[in-house]
């Protein structure tokens, strides 16, 4: 098993199909993006090849590759609006494994390490991220990587005929020697 990681430079048409087809995922909306109610869940988003350039004028994006299989992605933005603790030169990641086949394997695990060098090499040392409560197996990964809950946004997103909190998590990166 062969894990590598490409940073997004070059967007095509391929990967944004790809990427549609895990935004509208049905097993991967509750996870990837809050929802207000049931029609939400089953409302399908289209991504153009301009949206996703205009993407990346925002996000450092990373392709996530098992054995040359594209199975997902990871980003960071810096100081985004939307972070619970304002503090400058924060990151926020998102990470989304996209294919059933990239899933279980510690690719997730291995993924925010290397994000997080990179947002080392980019002069940042905190890191800020959201997780929706019932995401247990991802809070868990991030606790396993050190990152702290920080606060929780109640009635976030709708999933499983209720509303759930979005738990706010941070860590800071040490410096290298």
């Amino acid at each position: 098993m062969r894990i590598n990681f490409s940073k997004l430079t070059e967007p095509t048409q391929w990967l944004v199909d790809v990427f549609n087809r895990w935004e509208n995922n049905p097993d991967l909306i509750p996870l990837t993006r809050p929802n207000l109610n049931q029609a939400a869940l089953e409302r399908h988003d289209t991504m153009t090849l301009d949206d996703l350039k205009q993407r990346l004028e925002h996000h450092h994006t990373y392709l996530i590759y098992l054995d040359d299989q594209l199975v997902g992605e990871m980003n960071y933005m810096v100081d985004p609006d939307h972070l619970y603790k304002k503090e400058e030169g924060t990151a926020w990641i998102g990470i989304t494994i996209g294919e059933p086949a990239g899933r279980g394997k510690g690719i997730g695990y291995q993924a925010i390490q290397f994000l997080e060098e990179e947002i080392k090499k980019a002069g940042l040392i905190r890191v800020e991220l959201g997780v929706f409560e019932f995401n247990t197996h991802a809070r868990k990964l991030y606790e396993k990587l050190g990152y702290k809950e920080i606060g929780r946004i109640e009635n976030f997103t709708y999933w499983a005929d209720k509303m759930w909190f979005d738990i706010r998590m941070e860590k800071y990166l040490l410096k290298d020697e």
